[in-house]
């Protein structure tokens, strides 16, 4: 057989044996998407989807192998685990049926399933796997994707749509109006409700709200129901329908009720406007009252929260029949009623009348108890004086201490002004005397009693007992010593003056504020014999009598002390110094030897003139020179103030006389070579001059004794014509010593090998 025949042969076996070649099922128009939207139907047929099958042995098997839901906002990506048709699903089985004849192609269904609900908002894709085998044929899989869209029509949630409806249970006691189910949840906009059962109490409002009735709910033991019937519809005219059931529950809060339903009031003729003539009390929650009857009160009314039924204005001759009624502000049909007949009795209008009416005085603080104030002159409208009856009324803090003995109005203790209750009340106390005159009804007039107390300047002022001060005797003008803190137990308290006897003066350097008592240095208090004050003070009170000239005084011994501060002494007190100025830094030429009492106290040395080139500087003790090229011999005359430690001490002041010699160079007059002397160690000259300060005593005798000398030499010189004058003698204390090293050149006279160091030089006193 040649090769062509071995083709034909082929050819023969793929169209003459189906059997031995089998082909697999076609879906040829999936994968695909459809769109179906939610507002679709049961029933609606969702997509068609064509399955071919190779030969026509029968119809195909189409199932549905997986539907897979998504939501918005899910990943798009497919799942690569094999799932299941979920239950519950919104599609029907696939159904087939056959396109032409012979049979070889079909048509596969997808439908929605009854009550099927779509909602685009939860799934928004259902992704469903087809599986189809044609008889004898290999089965394929395809996918059909389903876009599910958003619908036009108007949805409502259950339960509200359900037979039963949204069912709400209140209490009966819930208040008038209040709010008490929302139909639908919002936020849904342009919804409009409409109440479609007639004859209910409850309201319902635009925005969907069932409220309470206006008048709340009656109550009852039993539970009450009430169904609505809602209609619910969009701005585009879809709507849809529902019920509210409400149950309202038996309050458990105790009911309104009255304690006294009926009762009998009389008041007496001439009662004045807002007086109390009866209350009503009932029992209950949120218990208002109010009056029923008549519609129009014009005799009286009544307070609402508290249920007292006050008058309206002066009461005449008459009789009233109130009716009440007691109810609870937020259910108002829990209420109860009560019953109340007024009657206003006539009376005598003729009142006591009494002599003065009105009492107003002044007193003495001291007025001693049981003292009349007055005494009332009162006449009944019968005459009848011996009927009268006096009381007294007001603050207690008034009236108590007063009281009655027939009309006289008499003190019953004592009216301290002094004491803070007394200042509390401002010094005035108040009462009304209630006179009262027999009969039916008692007739009554009130006098008003003012009463001024006014006070007595009862007590002396008193001074603490050894006030002692100290206080340094080198203080300084308005240095503060310290207070007098005296006292005074009259009102105001501590109303006090201070004066200083005698007045400020050199033996008194003190002064003291009047008002504070403060003590102040006005003085020198450096007198070296004094060591203490003893300042006599007066304490005057001031504004504790009606009287202002009425005071009284007290003296008062201040010992002030006065507190030694040591004086620095330095030795010796003048020196007297020869230097001659070298180069360089500072040249110290002396130290000064000062010393305090106690000797550990610190020393501060300042120099206080002669300094004004600020050719000299001070080292603690040590003065130093400070060269500055001097040309000419000059003398400078220092004072040094050295100053005992720091606050309020002495100090003293330490002359210090400085010769300073320049120091020379010699040029020779040669133009062609040019000499200078040798340097020169520098020549310091020390010279120390004892000063002795003599006492004022001393100087006042030695005074006196040389104007005697005087005079008595005057007379001997008329006596006698000539007489040789006598040598005078040298003054005590007097002594000279001198040692003087000096060094010139490569010379060195007397005075050793410490030439050209410090060395004192004693000299006479200057």
């Amino acid at each position: 057989m040649g090769a062509r025949g071995r083709l034909a042969f082929l050819l023969l076996l793929l169209l003459g044996a189906p059997g031995m070649f089998v082909r697999p099922t076609a879906l040829p128009n999936l994968p695909r998407v459809v769109t179906l939207s939610e507002d679709a139907a049961p029933g609606t047929r969702v997509a068609e989807v064509t399955v071919s099958c190779s030969t026509a042995q029968g119809s195909p098997n189409v199932t549905l192998l997986c539907i897979e839901p998504r939501a918005p906002n899910a990943p798009t990506a497919p799942s690569v685990t094999p799932c299941t048709p979920e239950p519950g699903h919104p599609f029907n089985p696939i159904a087939i049926s056959a396109v032409g004849t012979p049979a070889t192609t079909f048509r596969a269904e997808v439908t929605l399933r009854a009550g099927a609900e779509l909602d685009a908002h939860r799934v928004n894709q259902y992704t469903l796997v087809l599986r189809a085998a044609c008889p004898g044929e290999e089965e394929v899989t395809g996918w059909l994707f389903v876009w599910v869209t958003a619908g036009q029509v108007l949805r409502c949630d259950a339960p509200f749509t359900s037979a039963g409806g949204d069912v709400v249970r209140v209490p009966a006691d819930v208040a008038p109006h209040a709010p008490l189910h929302a139909v639908l949840p919002q936020p849904l906009g342009g919804l409009m409700f409409r109440l479609r059962t007639e004859g209910t109490p409850l309201t319902l409002t635009q925005r969907g709200l069932v409220l309470a009735p206006a008048s709340g709910f009656s109550p009852s033991r039993d539970t009450q129901t009430f169904r609505l019937d809602i209609e619910v519809t969009d701005q585009h005219g879809h709507n849809c329908s529902g019920a509210v059931t409400v149950e309202v529950l038996p309050s458990r809060r105790p009911r309104v009720t009255i304690l006294e339903p009926q009762w009998d009031v009389t008041v007496p003729e001439g009662s004045g406007p807002l007086e109390v003539v009866t209350q009503v009390r009932a029992s209950g929650d949120n218990v208002h009252y109010a009056i029923l009857s008549p519609v129009v009160p014009a005799l009286f009314t009544i307070d609402e929260m508290t249920g007292e039924i006050r008058s309206t204005s002066r009461l005449e001759v008459a009789h009233v029949r109130l009716l009440v009624r007691a109810y609870n502000a937020l259910q108002p049909a829990d209420q109860a009623t009560a019953t109340i007949n007024v009657t206003v009795q006539g009376r005598d209008r003729q009142a006591p009348s009494c002599v003065p009416a009105l009492y107003v005085t002044q007193v003495r603080e001291t007025v001693s108890p049981g003292s009349t104030l007055v005494t009332l002159r009162c006449t009944s409208p019968a005459g009848a004086e011996g009927s009268l009856s006096y009381a007294l009324e007001g603050p207690p803090g008034s009236h108590s201490r007063f009281r009655m003995e027939g009309p006289q109005l008499q003190v019953n203790t004592t009216l301290d002004y002094d004491s803070q209750a007394m200042a509390a009340l401002g010094f005035q106390l108040t009462a009304t005397i209630v006179v009262t005159a027999g009969g039916q009804p008692p007739r009554s007039t009130r006098v008003p009693v003012l009463v001024t107390v006014t006070p007595v300047n009862e007590f002396s002022p008193e001074c603490p007992r050894g006030l002692t001060f100290t206080v340094l005797e080198t203080a300084s003008f308005g240095s503060v010593v310290g207070y007098v803190n005296g006292t005074d137990r009259d009102y105001p308290p501590d109303s006090l003056e201070y004066s200083l006897e005698g007045g400020s003066s050199p033996t008194q350097p003190f002064s003291i504020d009047t008002h504070s008592g403060e003590i102040r240095v006005v003085g020198s208090l450096g007198s070296p014999q004094r060591t203490s004050y003893r300042l006599p003070v007066w304490l005057t009170d001031t504004h504790n009598d009606l009287d202002p000239a009425t005071q009284r005084k007290r003296p008062c011994t201040v010992t002030v002390r006065l507190q030694a501060v040591p004086e620095p002494r330095c030795t010796p007190e003048v020196q007297e110094l020869r230097i001659t100025a070298g180069r360089g830094g500072r040249q110290p030429i002396t130290q000064l030897a000062c010393r305090s009492d106690p000797d550990t106290a610190a020393l501060s040395y300042t120099i206080a003139g002669g300094n004004e080139d600020g050719r000299f500087r001070l080292d603690g003790s040590t003065l130093s020179y400070i060269p500055d090229g001097l040309a000419e011999p000059r003398t400078f005359v220092l004072l040094v103030e050295v100053r005992g430690g720091p606050g309020a001490s002495r100090s003293t002041v330490v002359a210090v006389v400085v010769h300073v010699t320049p120091r020379s160079t010699t040029v020779p007059p040669s133009t062609t070579t040019r000499r200078t002397t040798p340097r020169k160690e520098p020549l310091v000259v020390m010279r120390m001059v004892a000063v002795w300060h003599p006492p004022a005593w001393f100087v006042a005798v030695l005074t006196v004794a040389g104007v005697l000398l005087l005079a008595s030499l005057g007379c001997l010189a008329r006596s006698i014509a000539c007489s040789s004058r006598a040598p005078s003698k040298p003054l005590p204390g007097e002594s000279s010593s001198r040692a003087v090293t000096e060094r010139s050149g490569g010379r060195e006279e007397r005075g050793g090998p410490q030439a050209g160091r410090l060395a004192p030089l004693h000299t006479g006193a200057i």
